[in-house]
């Protein structure tokens, strides 16, 4: 066996320290409206998994009693999970930031008509996604039409 300590002679680099954190990110599930070659979740319509309503509480607890500032929601798409408003309301209403990573075309699925309207009331910050500029990029990795929706969805 090699011996390690020769390979921990002191450098210029930094060092690090643990501080309090910040950020609960939380993935809500694997349903998605979109299913992307990319993703690392294997997230798609035909996924039925979503964070449990149990599990949901459990995290509101965790904020209340846990100093974080933001909460990061992420998934599949966040919002198709039944209580992603919800845990939306609570966060903000502890005051904290919250961040949707928002596919952008989930804003116009059935069922979600006023989801730009409820995210903008609480404040919500979008993390957009979108993975190219080009159309024909973007349509070969998410599907047909999706460019388009997305760009639709900036406009909501």
């Amino acid at each position: 066996m090699r011996d390690p300590l020769p390979h921990l002679r002191p450098t210029d680099f930094p060092s690090l320290s643990r501080t309090r954190p910040q950020t609960l990110q939380v993935n809500l599930g694997r349903r998605c409206n979109q299913q992307c070659l990319h993703c690392h979740v294997a997230a798609g319509p035909s996924r039925p998994e979503v964070m449990n309503r149990a599990t949901l509480e459990l995290v509101m607890a965790t904020l209340e009693r846990l100093p974080f500032q933001t909460l990061d929601l992420t998934g599949g798409a966040p919002e198709l999970n039944p209580g992603f408003r919800d845990l939306v309301r609570q966060a903000r209403r502890l005051g904290l930031r919250v961040l949707d990573r928002c596919n952008l075309t989930v804003l116009a699925e059935p069922g979600q008509e006023h989801l730009a309207d409820f995210l903008a009331a609480q404040g919500c910050a979008l993390i957009a996604s979108l993975p190219c500029y080009l159309e024909t990029n973007v349509d070969g990795q998410r599907g047909h039409g999706v460019f388009a929706a997305s760009l639709a969805g900036l406009s909501l």
